[in-house]
């Protein structure tokens, strides 16, 4: 028996090896979940994405907690919320000591880089091998030219240990100026009913679908990169958009157009094709996933979020209740604290300051803030005089009141405030009171957590608040 543990041992490892995935996750920029086709957009043209969808499992319901680049990719690879990895501002950092996705998959054997955009700190917290290939700087204009060759060679490099890499594509972020948007002809388009009806948003859309096809573009070369090293077959492909684009009520946000994500899984043989699911799920979720499908030991970590794995090999069609979210103003603009919560069928959201306007100093085109101007928000303040739809959505979005609840799941672009509706109070309160217990969890203490001393103290590595 003495003999032939040694061999059980060996064994035994050979099938992990064999059976835990490599893994693929590519990020787009700033792209609201629902104007891809297969969210039901009805304008953006994506064959890659379309065809990825037919080969995996699309989420109906992920969502990340907070609607900006930064707090979102430290969400993604820590597996925790923002208030406990310590970024839940833009242009912050993570505490030091916060651990991700190099630190929990190098000790299973994986090596772990990372291409293009990083966004998030300290180096120390997030030490993924950096792969070449792609722009690093969402707002170069234009971005520069891809190249393939480190992905490949990323990939293939050894052939004994599995790979975990994350592409991080720059597109659709503004400035929209990559991809063909004569494929956009702007009279031709269906604006979505949060969107002002305004020549130059029109021109500006068009601008933003063209690098969303650009984008996809980029997937289809990325898979066939993967395809020719012969790696597609054991390796789970996880495509995710991000936030919401700079369109108002989409990032920076807290509705559902900002703080829901797509998200495209496929794992030729292990995953079935062409599935959907209505589970809930959430960023934090993403890593202990990945730990559990190399056969990490979950539980030894402090995750916010738990592994959906289950549901990715069909062997349950639900995971969390709740998914929640939050956002914090600085340094964006003046404070503006936001608070979220979703069952996926309903939303509940607290503005915490109602009394104050919104203001976003990118989205508005403000010069000074070094990034390509919006124009299409001053024709949104000009028509909003006399179109009483541009003066609906831009009031929506600049005076919010203490509360909202909306029908997401058949009201997806959340125009219809039912918080003062009598007939759904219940679900109000239910979902109000399931966010007080989120926040006290976190350690988030509201308003005060969005201010100048809590945001410069988080860029200086010093937190004030959140569970450490």
């Amino acid at each position: 028996m003495r003999c032939l543990l040694p061999l059980l041992l060996v064994l035994a490892a050979c099938l992990h090896a064999r059976e835990a995935p490599n893994v693929l996750v590519i990020m787009a920029d700033d792209c609201t979940y629902n104007d891809l086709p297969v969210y039901g957009g009805q304008n953006a043209k994506t064959p890659n994405l379309d065809r990825l969808a037919k080969e995996g499992l699309v989420f109906n319901r992920a969502y990340l907690a907070e609607a900006m680049c930064q707090p979102c990719r430290a969400e993604l690879f820590t597996g925790q919320y923002p208030m406990r990895n310590g970024c839940a501002w833009n242009h912050s950092a993570s505490r030091a000591s916060v651990t991700s996705m190099p630190h929990h998959l190098a000790p299973l054997g994986y090596r772990v880089g990372l291409a293009g955009k990083v966004h998030v700190k300290p180096r120390k917290a997030f030490p993924f091998e950096e792969v070449k290939g792609f722009d690093t700087n969402c707002v170069r204009n234009p971005t520069r030219p891809h190249r393939l060759e480190g992905l490949g060679e990323f990939i293939k490099r050894d052939q004994k240990k599995p790979f975990c890499l994350v592409v991080a594509l720059v597109e659709p972020h503004i400035p929209w100026v990559m991809g063909d948007a004569s494929q956009y002809p702007p009279g031709k388009l269906k604006l979505p009913p949060n969107i002002a009806d305004t020549v130059r948003t029109r021109q500006d859309f068009a601008a933003y679908l063209a690098e969303i096809t650009y984008m996809d573009g980029q997937v289809g070369e990325i898979l066939r990169v993967l395809e020719e090293s012969g790696k597609a077959k054991d390796t789970l492909v996880l495509f995710t958009s991000e936030q919401g684009s700079q369109f108002p009520g989409c990032k920076w946000t807290n509705w559902d157009t900002g703080v829901h994500t797509g998200l495209i899984a496929r794992w030729p043989g292990r995953i079935t094709a062409g599935r959907r699911t209505d589970a809930v799920v959430q960023y934090a979720d993403i890593l202990p996933t990945l730990l559990a499908l190399a056969g990490g030991d979950v539980s030894g970590h402090s995750y916010d979020g738990r592994s959906f794995a289950e549901v990715l090999l069909g062997q349950e069609d639900k995971h969390r209740k709740y998914a929640y979210g939050l956002h914090n103003n600085i340094p964006e603009g003046p404070r503006y604290p936001v608070r979220t919560v979703t069952d996926g069928e309903w939303r509940y959201i607290r503005n915490l300051l109602p009394e104050e306007i919104y203001i976003e100093k990118h989205l508005m085109g403000m010069k000074g803030t070094g990034v390509l101007n919006n124009p299409y928000w001053a024709t949104w303040v000009r028509d909003s005089w006399n179109n009483p739809h541009t003066y609906k959505v831009v009031r929506r979005y600049m005076r919010r009141p203490a509360e909202q609840l909306y029908h997401t799941a058949h009201d997806r672009y959340e125009m219809n405030n039912r918080a003062g509706d009598p007939d759904v109070a219940a679900i109000k309160a239910r979902l109000s009171g399931e966010l007080d217990r989120w926040m006290k969890a976190q350690g988030d203490p509201g308003a005060p957590q969005d201010s100048h001393r809590a945001h410069q103290a988080a860029r200086e590595g010093k937190h004030l608040y959140g569970v450490k």
